[in-house]
């Protein structure tokens, strides 16, 4: 079966196995992977562990001898094999944050920090700008941090909020979508854009400067298509204690109350600023801007939080931490199956197929977009489909008649890493599970809003690369 095939195959199992059989995502997403990976050709295996390890090889991931152990290892994996190391992997990958997360999230809750946190948002905004809060706020926290992780830290306050102020819970959490989405896939220092900002050769302040405005753009589109979408469904918030909603002098205070919000923020910016420009005797900005270690520090603070807040009380704490790691667990499990099917879907060599479709440099822009686009929809992740995408970007920079400044092309590739987000991306079931949609709800909501502030952004860089082309 060619890739195509394969992809549309695995469509099928989960859209139908989630939306019409009623399974749990995790059955849905796990069979998908399976099927996939006992149906994947040989041929397509093959190849993609020679372009695998060209690429790794490429940008100093590998050397050659371990270029050569890695295709002779894959070559030797059975089809459940290759299952059980991409669900592995996926796990690795988020098993601990989410667990962090989670905790951090439902400490500041039980503590009444989340609620304080409100009040303060509140006093700034006002409580008829609110969802512009959460966009400003996703969107800044979403340049250093991955966009699974603020949203983690922010859908607790914006379930505070909703049962506070009576505001539209639905509109809060598209808005924080929103702003989170696309720093993700814009500005640097995040992963995917600086990634793509390397491979073409464009400077890492041109890129920011360049995401920063476009998705000035992008975020105002969404703010908007949010408020008019939010107005046609309707979506309780989660139900909270009595115990969370309380008066404003029982509250911890505004500094101990964001201190778990800001803390990894600024550890892992700390870290990334370490990384790009290595300043001597600050190595503990690299050990403690390690996300992992920087969500574990936090949620150890929301932990003395709630712990000074209940006077000690053990049973609290033992039930609290449960019942977070209980829904995390549940959330890890999803993660790792969707990792699981994305990870069996590249392995079916499908980056080479679309990127045998690239036109010439009148259409870069569009190619970029299209190519990206193709490879997130294919595989789920936005960052995977940037670095896919971009030695074709590299390609159209290198050409003499591009017309325009190259740092067009990388941020044609960032917008175009957010058309269509659906089952098999691990931050559709984040913000599925963590909101309360319904898988239904966030394909007619969240789906078509990324998607089309990814249009958005598009038509916004062709525009301004004709009328500031800078070349």
């Amino acid at each position: 079966m060619t890739p195509f095939l394969l992809l549309a195959l695995g469509m099928v199992i989960v859209l139908g196995s989630v939306i019409w059989l009623k399974l749990h995502p995790f059955l849905a997403l796990s069979t998908a992977a399976i099927v996939i990976a006992f149906s994947t050709p040989q041929d397509s295996l093959s190849g993609y562990a020679e372009n695998h390890a060209a690429s790794e090889l490429a940008r100093g991931k590998m050397s050659e001898a371990g270029a050569e152990v890695f295709k002779a290892e894959f070559a030797k994996r059975s089809s459940m094999k290759r299952v059980v190391n991409e669900f592995g992997n996926g796990c690795a990958k988020v098993g601990l944050i989410i667990a962090f997360a989670a905790l951090i999230g439902r400490f500041l809750l039980e503590s009444g920090a989340a609620a304080k946190i409100v009040l303060v948002m509140v006093s700034l905004f006002g409580e008829k700008r609110a969802g512009l809060a959460f966009l400003v706020s996703g969107f800044l926290l979403a340049v250093p941090v991955f966009f699974d992780t603020v949203f983690y830290l922010l859908i607790p306050i914006a379930i505070a909020m909703a049962h506070r102020t009576r505001g539209n819970y639905l509109f809060y959490v598209l808005c924080i979508v929103a702003g989170g989405t696309m720093a993700h896939s814009l500005v640097p220092p995040t992963p995917g854009p600086l990634l793509v900002a390397e491979e073409i050769g464009v400077d890492i302040g041109a890129m920011m400067l360049g995401g920063l405005a476009v998705g000035l753009f992008t975020i105002t589109f969404g703010y908007l298509y949010a408020r008019w979408i939010s107005g046609r469904f309707e979506l309780a918030p989660p139900p909270l204690g009595d115990d969370v909603l309380m008066e404003e002098g029982d509250l911890p205070s505004a500094f101990v109350s964001f201190l778990p919000v800001l803390l990894p923020v600024l550890l892992v910016t700390g870290g990334t600023l370490y990384a790009i420009f290595q300043p001597e005797h600050l190595g503990f900005l690299k050990v403690f801007g390690e996300k992992n270690l920087a969500l574990g520090l936090a949620a150890l603070v929301a932990f003395t939080i709630l712990a000074k807040r209940c006077s000690g009380d053990k049973e609290r704490l033992r039930r609290v931490s449960s019942e977070a790691l209980s829904s995390g667990a549940v959330i890890v499990l999803i993660t790792a199956a969707g990792a699981a099917f994305g990870g069996v879907l590249k392995q079916t060599d499908i980056a080479s197929a679309i990127g045998e479709m690239q036109g010439n440099a009148t259409f870069a822009l569009p190619v970029c977009f299209l190519i990206t686009a193709l490879v997130r929809t294919a595989q789920g992740s936005a960052t995977v489909a940037m670095i896919t995408a971009a030695p074709v970007a590299a390609a159209f920079a290198a050409s003499a008649s591009l017309g325009f400044h190259p740092v067009y092309l990388a941020l044609a590739v960032g917008c175009g890493s957010k058309p269509i987000p659906w089952m098999n991306d691990s931050g559709f079931w984040v913000i599925t599970r963590m909101s309360g949609l319904k898988e239904s709800q966030t394909l007619r909501t969240v789906t078509p809003m990324m998607s089309l502030m990814g249009v958005a952004g598009l038509i916004v860089v062709v525009v301004a690369s004709w009328i500031l082309p800078f070349s």
